[in-house]
């Protein structure tokens, strides 16, 4: 009888969490039993019933949090006398709080996603970075996206929020009026709708408001990709940066921060893609136009066999198959 693997997911919006679970669910099927229990993410899911009676039989079994929410519901079900091997992974660089902290000892195993993360958590863990679905993130010709009237799209994907650099792109972007037929959409989730003014404005500021698109997150984001020439991701700071990983799956040619999340692991500068200094908006508006004008190889197909080799789903799910079965804590 195999082991039954369940990951949890309770959060209503998709995130890169969200597709990093997805991502991985349908590799650990050979070996285990595999649901999902939770919300907010597409899986064979288990009813609060159906996982009541799991966890409370003698089965083995592995649970997988994600989030301070759901180890805290798995904790409450112990107390009540469940058994099971529980997993967490800290998703977030961020300084974790001090329940953050109390929560993770709390788990058989901690789970990182990158080496900086996992030096200054102060909990002792395992780093598995994310893989990409690459039989869904993929190059594929002529995907246009309707709302946007430009033929060449610069895609920057992911929440919009100052860390994430779009203010420094979008400076960087004042080129754009020199290249009518190019587009910057800036896809995903306002945090504060002040720093979206903001970036209207800085857009405006340079008369480059109808070349530049903020769209909401969406299902839809490898549409995005497989439609988008290049790909920048200026943050500050990342837990990982899965975006990243996927632009380049998709062919993209990726521009993205030295030194922040695992752009430097996933990019080999002038090989698969190009590395400028966080909030440099010179260095990365010259990058910027020298891929527009073509001065720059695009490295997409370099990118995308980067992370067929060594950022799969397939390899990290089976580096996550290495932890579960590792001897739980006494």
């Amino acid at each position: 009888m195999k082991p039954i693997l369940i990951h949890t997911h309770f959060h209503k919006r998709r995130t890169g969490v969200t597709r990093s679970i997805e991502n991985v669910l349908p590799f650990f099927k050979e070996r285990f039993e595999t649901y999902l229990f939770g919300y907010g993410a597409n899986g064979n899911h288990l009813s609060k019933k159906e996982f009541r009676k799991t966890i409370f039989s003698n089965k083995e079994i592995v649970v997988h949090c994600h989030r301070n929410n759901e180890i805290i519901r798995m904790l409450i079900y112990r107390a009540f006398g469940a058994k099971f091997k529980l997993i967490a992974t800290r998703h977030a660089e961020t300084k974790p709080s001090n329940l953050t902290l109390k929560l993770l000892k709390s788990a058989d195993k901690v789970i990182t996603l990158i080496q900086s993360m996992s030096a200054n958590l102060g909990v002792k863990n395992t780093v598995v970075g994310h893989g990409v679905n690459i039989n869904d993130f993929k190059p594929k010709s002529n995907v246009k996206i309707d709302d946007i009237a430009q033929q060449n799209i610069i895609l920057c994907a992911g929440r919009v929020r100052k860390t994430k650099g779009q203010a420094v792109l979008l400076e960087a972007a004042k080129i754009l009026k020199n290249h009518q037929n190019w587009a910057l959409a800036i896809v995903g989730k306002v945090d504060k709708p002040e720093f979206l003014k903001e970036l209207k404005a800085i857009a405006k500021k340079h008369k480059i408001e109808n070349q530049v698109y903020f769209i909401a997150e969406t299902p839809n984001i490898i549409a995005y990709y497989q439609a988008s020439k290049i790909a920048v991701v200026p943050s500050f700071s990342e837990g990982f940066s899965l975006v990243t990983a996927e632009a380049m799956a998709c062919g993209c040619a990726v521009i993205a921060t030295k030194n922040v999340g695992v752009h430097n692991f996933l990019i080999n500068p002038a090989k698969n893609g190009y590395l400028t200094k966080v909030g440099n908006i010179n260095e990365l508006q010259v990058t910027l136009e020298k891929a527009i004008l073509g001065e720059l190889p695009n490295l997409g197909q370099a990118a995308r066999a980067e992370i067929i080799q060594n950022w799969s789903a397939k390899q990290e799910a089976e580096k996550l198959m290495e932890v579960y079965t590792l001897p739980q804590k006494k």
